[in-house]
């Protein structure tokens, strides 16, 4: 399975103008992404289940990859393609026994020594950041800026994707450092326009 360059859209129900997680992530996949990750924080696991199976089959009727942040047993539940992990979950090697060979696993990196570390321990894709100060995450590190976007690029060969802090005004930025798959979060789904939103960025991606 091979991570798509373009949008990495995630879900974020506290910055959804009050909408669901569903409702925003129809509007996501109706504009042609391809990969979605069910990020949340606060919901109970039954509430989480019944979402993602929803998810799960709109996924699927759009062809696309549907990645579940975090809980390895909810990605087993709902037959996810694959599962996002943080520097203080499980290591990769115990994540890859209880999620099998074939679904992608993603981690999170701040740093060289973090990225080199996931190519030896079999990650699938890293994600590469925060690029810039975010608010999504209230347990987020300082930002690493576009210098380890950069590291990343000349020095790994591992599918990335780079996240935090991106907006539509510095996404060019971004792609111009070597980006090709970036994850944008408030900025599509805080907005009251998404497919209009997926379609300007879109514009710059393809610039």
């Amino acid at each position: 399975m091979i991570l798509p360059e373009g949008i990495y859209a995630l879900t974020s129900a506290p910055h959804s103008l009050g909408r669901s997680n569903i409702e925003v992530s129809k509007q996501i996949l109706k504009s042609g992404v391809k990969i979605l990750q069910y990020r949340e924080k606060a919901k109970k696991p039954k509430a989480m289940y019944e979402e993602c199976l929803i998810l799960r089959k709109l996924t699927q009727e759009a062809d696309a990859i549907f990645i579940v942040n975090d809980f390895l047993d909810l990605a087993l539940a709902v037959d996810a393609d694959g599962v996002h992990v943080g520097q203080d979950d499980l290591p990769i090697d115990v994540v890859r026994k209880i999620v099998g060979p074939k679904r992608m696993i993603g981690l999170s990196t701040h740093s060289p020594h973090q990225a080199q570390a996931a190519v030896k321990n079999g990650a699938d894709y890293i994600g590469v950041g925060p690029l810039y100060k975010t608010q999504t995450k209230t347990d987020v590190c300082d930002p690493v800026g576009l210098e380890y976007l950069r590291y990343v690029v000349e020095n790994l060969d591992i599918p990335f994707v780079a996240i935090g802090g991106i907006k539509e005004h510095n996404l060019a930025e971004v792609i111009r450092n070597g980006a090709k798959t970036v994850a944008l979060v408030t900025e599509i789904v805080g907005s009251e326009d998404i497919q209009g939103t997926i379609s300007r960025i879109n514009n710059i991606f393809n610039k």
